[in-house]
């Protein structure tokens, strides 16, 4: 089965033709090595497993994983892709509660998810409903403070909200007693190829992502600008840049991801 890129969600084959692709599937890719320690013989719920690559990764180490996506597409090109005895992949709806049962889960990651959500308190508290006394969440979510200018609306059209250090802490506070929010960097030469294409986007997309822009009007606009650039995706290039030279520490500087863990 063959999954369409849409610009957002990643499926590993379409990212491998030009270095900042390279860069972007390797970020991805270090967030659930980060993630491997703490899911190490545990019942896991990746929540929001887009094409399940990281899912099945996390798999090999954990007890379980269920790994649950919106995108029916994107389920049915995991399950075709990935087949483990230990993981499985569901389609849910997201405006209703979470199909399992109260404290039916040890950990659960929300990779590049929750600048997605619109109702980040049914979001959080269905999360807290279903893990275990003591359990935790890993969230990843893009960093503004490096990705926007101050007050603009995201410049990625499925993109709601993103995310302060200090906002982030301020949601997850609301559901969580214990909050720690680090930061996403990188070797210098890796990290500045994402700095500098989130930055040419930042101003290449103003004034369509002011705050004053009424939201439909914004997505309308972005979704002009994503058909006339389109997406290229020549011949696979080499890439000099590994997981190793991704780092996650509270003074990560420039951050170009949140990582949070709450319990």
């Amino acid at each position: 089965m063959i999954l369409e890129p849409t610009g957002e969600r990643m499926v590993e084959e379409h990212y491998t033709g030009s270095l900042q692709d390279h860069v972007i599937h390797i970020l991805h890719l270090a967030t659930y090595r980060f993630a491997e320690a703490m899911t190490r013989g545990k019942r896991v719920l990746d929540f929001g497993c887009g094409s399940g690559y990281g899912s099945a990764m996390i798999a090999e180490t954990a007890d379980s994983v269920v790994a649950v996506d919106v995108a029916a597409d994107a389920v049915a090109y995991a399950r075709d892709r990935f087949i483990r005895e230990n993981l499985s992949f569901d389609q849910i709806d997201p405006s209703s509660p979470l199909p399992f049962a109260d404290a039916s889960f040890d950990m659960v990651l929300s990779f590049q998810v929750f600048e997605h959500v619109t109702d980040t308190e049914h979001y959080l508290s269905e999360i807290r409903r279903i893990l275990v006394p003591g359990g935790k969440l890993l969230l990843v979510t893009p960093d503004r403070d490096t990705r926007l200018l101050p007050l603009q609306r995201p410049w990625n059209r499925w993109h709601v909200k993103e995310y302060s250090k200090r906002g982030l802490q301020r949601e997850l506070s609301r559901h969580f007693g214990t909050v720690s929010v680090m930061g996403m960097t990188g070797r210098d030469e890796m990290i500045e190829l994402e700095v500098r294409r989130c930055a040419r986007v930042k101003w290449m997309t103003l004034p369509v992502t002011l705050p004053v822009m009424p939201d439909n009007w914004r997505v309308a606009a972005l979704n002009m600008i994503h058909r006339l650039r389109g997406r290229t995706s020549g011949e696979p290039c080499a890439c000099p840049f590994t997981i190793g030279d991704v780092t996650i520490s509270a003074d990560a500087t420039p951050s170009v991801n949140l990582v949070a863990i709450a319990a």
